[in-house]
């Protein structure tokens, strides 16, 4: 049986750090009230004239870079963003091309916060269909374009960040279960409804977020779909050596281990030196807990994400 394998990880955070008192200078809010309810002590958020693009080429050459990896083995590019560049063409394309990489498929999905659960199970489809033997998956989000720095409910919880994995076909285990999942009737809860018309931004260029609504949701269904994906793999949670969870809010990652019975000691906590980066929030926490040498070869851990749409899914890997 062929598999993907996660043979090289990488990220990137933007150089300006912001911090909780800098927030108290903007917003009526206090560092005890953000973190007592979202374990959010900072987040990254880029530079003027700093672009998704150029997170995602950092996070791409972290990966290539940390394995010696030779970029031009690379067969597809596939990237999670809910902030490209541009409407089009995609940051994807742009990564190419600024990678050196000629001719290679590239492109852009969009699923929110779950992004790169969407991502590297499209790519793992492309290998085990024996169509394309290197992936280079990226998560990447410029989340403070569409926040509004007067709304503590939605400014103090999102960073900016990239993160990147390359993945290769192998006859040991790797990607063993994916599982996503999606519920459009969720639209209303978290989104940014601004959009482009005639040439005029149209609705709500900015975040809202129903917090008690998404909060309810995240915990379900995390919970849920992370059961399924053991009961499909034969595996129980004890199991498990690593959850990978999105990092949205130290409430939600402790709630879902709790209706999972996994020990803290056992999930992957970046939400404190993050916040909430959507798309790069997964793959920010695995690079990091592989170069803190948490994760190791053989490790069995799973991915989770959730988010708008709603979306949500999960990955069990053999690492």
């Amino acid at each position: 049986m062929q598999y993907s394998k996660i043979v090289a990880t990488g990220s990137y955070l933007p150089e300006k750090i912001l911090s909780n008192h800098d927030l108290e200078k903007l917003v009526d809010t206090s560092d005890e009230w953000i973190t007592s309810r979202s374990g959010i002590k900072q987040r990254h958020i880029v530079a003027d004239g700093e672009k998704t693009s150029d997170m995602a080429y950092h996070a791409a050459l972290s990966a290539i870079n940390s394995s010696n990896f030779d970029k031009f083995n690379i067969d597809i590019i596939v990237m999670a963003t809910s902030s490209p560049d541009m409407i089009f063409p995609s940051t994807a394309c742009l990564l190419q091309n600024r990678l050196g990489l000629t001719h290679i498929p590239a492109f852009d999905l969009q699923a929110a916060c779950t992004g790169f659960l969407y991502a590297i199970t499209t790519a793992d489809a492309y290998i085990k269909s024996g169509m394309y033997k290197t992936a280079l998956v990226v998560g990447v989000d410029t989340i403070s374009r569409f926040i509004d720095y007067t709304d503590r409910n939605t400014c103090v919880l999102f960073g900016d960040g990239a993160g990147a994995v390359i993945l290769q076909a192998s006859e040991e285990p790797g990607i063993l279960i994916n599982e996503l999942h999606a519920d459009g009737s969720g639209d209303w809860a978290l989104n940014v409804s601004g959009h482009m018309y005639n040439g005029q931004i149209k609705s709500n260029p900015y975040m809202f977020m129903d917090g008690k609504a998404v909060f309810k949701m995240a915990v379900k269904n995390l919970s849920a779909v992370a059961t399924s994906v053991l009961n499909k793999a034969g595996y129980t949670n004890e199991d498990l050596d690593w959850l990978v969870p999105h990092q949205a809010n130290i409430r939600i990652i402790e709630a879902t281990a709790d209706h999972l019975n996994i020990p803290m000691d056992k999930v992957i906590v970046t939400v404190d030196m993050h916040g909430n980066t959507s798309a790069a929030s997964v793959p920010l926490a695995l690079d990091d807990a592989i170069k803190n040498q948490k994760i190791k070869r053989g490790d069995l851990i799973m991915l989770e994400g959730v988010g708008a749409g709603y979306t949500w899914g999960a990955s069990l890997i053999r690492y």
